[in-house]
């Protein structure tokens, strides 16, 4: 199985934290748009001896596209590719969109409505926090009414939501992170994506926290709040599979799950990634160049062979990030011995420090690891073999 990622490069306005590929100008979206339509056809022999089982429209904002842009997109997919009966079609959405969009031009239904008419059957919804504070210190668009209005609306049209949190934001106590979390479970959603807001180089808020505007991120702080989320979640029932990720049994994400358990997926749009288990590939990170490569009908994509040791080092990175961990059966098997004795000589420390621990078989992270889950596999890799 595998899935295609959409990648809609457009935003309303800069977040002050996010180093992701976008525009805040709309000017090229048609041609953006068509763009993507020609990706998919180009590459969809890569694919054809494989079963989609995932659709993901990721950004930037997708909820910035039109239904008639999205639904563009979706035949695509099903014209060019196997596609399964009931595929995960996910939309990434910010609440202002939702909100201001509450009915189509039609007026004849709800957004929501329309989206699933497309056939789209999850909404990941960026809310990140419910309070106004810290939407302001991000620059979101969106406001704390919108996050929860649209969440009331989307809440009686599809089951299957997840919401995105961040904690660690300068100025946030532990009693308001708690108050995030419960608001969020007040809405009964099946599954919640939360990450500690990180300084990226080049973004606005690095520039604001060196020009001391803003008080830098306080990593001590960050670790008592992630712990915080892992145990009101659990008390809640959410699994806590992946590190940043966390949901209702039937709910993990089916397009992540497949990214972090090693399968292939396609990459479509400016900056987008692709693998096929043996190559990465990624696109072009320039919607101008993108643009014009396609229309020239050439593919604006970097790729590279992965050695075995590249291979072995993504097993291990991913595999300590979830619930599944890393089989020593599948590091003997996939990379041979020498590298499954590596991996056993120095994982001990860990061990040791209680900060992974050996069950059937499989090496994983305990609760206190978890935090520093990628630090410790960075640990584990190998280096300068083939």
């Amino acid at each position: 199985m595998s899935g295609v990622y959409i990648h809609i490069p457009f935003c309303k306005q800069a977040c002050h934290y996010c180093d992701f590929h976008f525009s805040t100008s709309l000017k090229k979206k048609d041609d953006l748009v068509y763009a993507l339509v020609k990706e998919l056809e180009l590459r969809k022999d890569e694919f054809k001896n494989q079963v989609i089982q995932t659709i993901y429209f990721g950004g930037g904002t997708p909820s910035l596209l039109s239904i008639a842009e999205l639904k563009l997109l979706i035949a695509e997919v099903y014209r060019d590719y196997d596609v399964v009966d009931t595929p995960e079609i996910t939309l990434e959405a910010n609440p202002d969109d939702l909100f201001e969009n509450t009915v189509t031009s039609n007026l004849s239904q709800s957004i929501f409505e329309a989206y699933k008419d497309i056939g789209i059957n999850r909404l990941s919804i960026g809310i990140q926090s419910f309070f106004e504070e810290d939407l302001k210190l991000m620059n979101r668009a969106h406001s704390s009414e919108e996050a929860q209005k649209c969440l009331e609306e989307a809440t009686q049209h599809f089951d299957n939501i997840s919401v995105d949190l961040i904690y660690g934001i300068p100025g946030m106590t532990n009693e308001r992170w708690i108050q995030n979390i419960d608001t969020a479970l007040a809405f009964n959603i099946p599954h919640i994506s939360s990450y500690a807001l990180t300084v990226e180089p080049k973004t606005a808020l690095a520039t604001f926290i060196k020009k001391g505007i803003i008080n830098n991120v306080d990593d001590d702080l960050a670790q008592e709040q992630f712990h915080i989320l892992i145990e009101k979640l659990e008390e809640a029932g959410f699994i806590h599979y992946e590190l940043s990720n966390f949901g209702k049994p039937a709910y993990f994400s089916r397009n992540n799950s497949a990214y972090w358990q090693g399968k292939s997926y396609l990459g479509i749009g400016p900056s987008a990634h692709s693998f096929d288990g043996a190559r990465r590939g990624w696109n072009v990170r320039n919607n101008t160049k993108y643009i014009k490569a396609l229309e020239n009908n050439t593919l604006p994509l970097e790729t590279e062979t992965l050695s075995t040791t590249d291979k072995y080092n993504e097993y291990v990175m991913t595999g300590l990030r979830t619930i599944w961990g890393v089989s020593l059966d599948k590091v003997e098997k996939d990379f041979g011995s020498d590298y499954k004795n590596y991996l056993l000589e120095h994982s001990q420390k860990h061990i040791i420090e209680q900060l992974l621990y050996l069950e059937d078989g499989k090496l994983l992270v305990t609760k206190k690891g978890k935090f520093l889950s990628d630090g410790i596999a960075s640990d584990l890799f190998k280096i300068n073999l083939s």
